[in-house]
């Protein structure tokens, strides 16, 4: 057996939520369209609330909340502690799809482009960087997130991406800041 496999056997597991089912709620990418799964939740969350109170947000129910790009987005807010009160979310799921009408445009703008050459841009776009900058969501993030940090969230996390310059993926996950597996 290789030494990583020996560490991770050695880190041990938080117990599921939920008797020996491990509950998992996964979010797609998207952009802007990060506003489908906003409303989707959203309705879930209140469903919940009907059953559990007002109080119900969706951390409470899944031992992993993931997602990617605009879905990692909805992942922190749905997960980041409030300041006032350390033990629920500082976004409610119903507070995405406002979040996403308002900031969506600023976060995502569209850009004009002949339609002639919109195979042609989907064929050249990865190969010449992302297709956002990325200020203004960086910005957006510090004056919601203030410093919260990756440790605090209120159950486990995990965000892949891609890192464009190296060519390679970078998941970030609560998991791995909680549990850091020692080097050899």
């Amino acid at each position: 057996m290789s030494s990583t496999m020996e560490r991770t056997k050695s880190i041990p597991l938080q117990p599921p939520t939920y008797g020996n089912l491990i509950t998992i709620l996964s979010i797609d990418g998207g952009g802007i369209r990060g506003l489908i799964p906003g409303t989707i939740l959203a309705f879930l969350e209140s469903e919940l609330q009907k059953l559990d109170g007002e109080d119900a947000r969706l951390a409470d129910y899944f031992d992993v909340i993931a997602g990617t790009s605009t879905g990692g987005l909805v992942t922190a807010m749905l997960t980041s502690p409030d300041e006032n009160n350390n033990n629920r979310p500082l976004f409610a799921a119903k507070d995405i799809k406002e979040f996403y009408l308002s900031q969506g445009p600023k976060i995502f703008p569209q850009e004009s482009s002949y339609r002639l050459l919109a195979p042609i841009t989907r064929i050249i776009s990865p190969v010449m960087g992302p297709k956002y900058d990325g200020k203004f969501l960086h910005e957006l993030v510090k004056e919601k997130m203030g410093s919260r940090r990756l440790h605090q969230t209120l159950t486990n996390v995990v965000i892949p991406t891609f890192d464009i310059k190296n060519l390679q993926p970078t998941i970030f996950s609560s998991y791995e800041v909680s549990f850091p597996l020692l080097d050899p």
